[in-house]
């Protein structure tokens, strides 16, 4: 059973396109195969025609599970084989029927019309030669149209379908990676301020256990918070909610940069930003106030939120060392996040690190997208 199960998907391996569609004509050809019983033909006539049905049959399920290329040689031998064996066999005017089913899933129309013509020419000149009857020639001819048009149709809107599932399934990819994106962003900007802070509250709770026990509880109590504040934030940033607001998170780099030993001198006003806006900026000042900490080795920090028209600026400035070397990734997805709101950053390496974000407010900047 294998084997013959084998030897079929060589001869017809079936595709997704056409499946078991082609095999439903195949019944058609009885009237080629039969056609030496009207003439009482001899074993060789038998032989021969039994051999020339069964070549057209490979030939026309070739030509519907091949590539392009090959396919149309296929089409093109069942033409020159209709040619040949209609005056023989009356029965092989449907070779032309099948060839042009085979040939009109073609999506090029051109492609298709001038197979049509060739076999229109070769009938018509037939009809006259053999003195076929107008309403026989006539209904082949209606057929040739009707089914090469046709399928060419279906191919077309094959096509089109086709380039649907694959834009839908780029799009649906994009999608993903753009949440992905997302996810490392928010992820690396949240873990890396709160793991500071957890990391920095430690050590100073480490250095005051034995002479300041007291303190030192405090401490480790904050690293508790932190570290369930750690957790809440994964999973909002998980979900798409980015941050409390940007003044929540002032207080927050407030504490970061006091607990660090830097001297924070904060210069804010109210600035009406949308959620999209208020969110981005809060991560951007968590991430320029984790660098500070991480990065700087400075003993005072400025922070200013100002409103100057239409437009909304977030300046964090230290005294420390200054920033050195190629931008990381907290620089980049807070560019990135930046500049999906019309905004942009400046990174200033004198006398310390300035670091400038300029935002156009709600109602000049484009909806982020999530």
């Amino acid at each position: 059973m294998k084997t013959i199960q084998s030897i079929w998907y060589k001869i017809y391996p079936s595709n997704d396109e056409h499946k078991w569609m082609p095999l439903m004509w195949l019944p058609f050809m009885v009237w080629f195969f039969i056609d030496p019983i009207w003439k009482h033909a001899g074993p060789l006539y038998w032989v021969g025609n039994t051999l020339a049905g069964l070549l057209f049959i490979y030939l026309y399920l070739q030509a519907f599970s091949r590539p392009p290329r090959i396919s149309s040689i296929c089409v093109a031998l069942m033409v020159v084989m209709a040619t040949v064996f209609l005056p023989i066999n009356g029965g092989a005017v449907g070779f032309f029927i099948y060839a042009a089913a085979a040939g009109g899933f073609n999506p090029k129309l051109r492609s298709v019309l001038l197979l049509l013509a060739i076999e229109l020419v070769i009938l018509i000149f037939y009809a006259q030669r053999l003195h076929l009857e107008i309403g026989f020639w006539g209904s082949m001819v209606l057929l040739i149209i009707l089914v090469g048009l046709g399928n060419h149709h279906w191919a077309v809107k094959d096509c089109a379908q086709k380039k649907l599932r694959l834009a839908n399934e780029e799009i649906e990819h994009i999608a993903k990676v753009a949440e992905r994106e997302r996810i490392a962003r928010d992820l690396h900007d949240v873990l890396g301020h709160t793991l500071s802070l957890i990391t920095l509250k430690a050590e100073l709770a480490r250095k005051l256990v034995d002479r300041d026990p007291g303190h030192a509880k405090l401490e480790m109590q904050d690293v508790e918070n932190a570290s369930r504040a750690a957790l809440a934030d994964v999973r909002e940033a998980i979900r798409g909610y980015r941050s409390e607001g940007i003044f929540a998170e002032l207080a927050r780099a407030r504490s970061a940069l006091e607990t660090a030993g830097v001297a924070v001198e904060c210069d804010t006003q109210p600035v009406p930003l949308s959620a999209d806006q208020e969110s981005v900026l809060a991560l951007a000042l968590r991430e320029a106030v984790t660098n500070v900490v991480r990065h700087a080795d400075a003993r005072r920090c400025n922070v200013v939120l100002k409103q100057a028209d239409s437009r909304c600026t977030l300046e964090v400035a230290d005294d420390g060392r200054g920033a050195s070397g190629p931008e990381g990734n907290g620089l980049r997805g807070m560019r990135e996040r930046l500049e999906e709101l019309g905004g942009s950053l400046r990174l200033l390496s004198s006398n310390g690190t300035r670091l400038i974000i300029d935002l156009p407010l709600a109602g000049n900047a484009p909806a982020l997208r999530h």
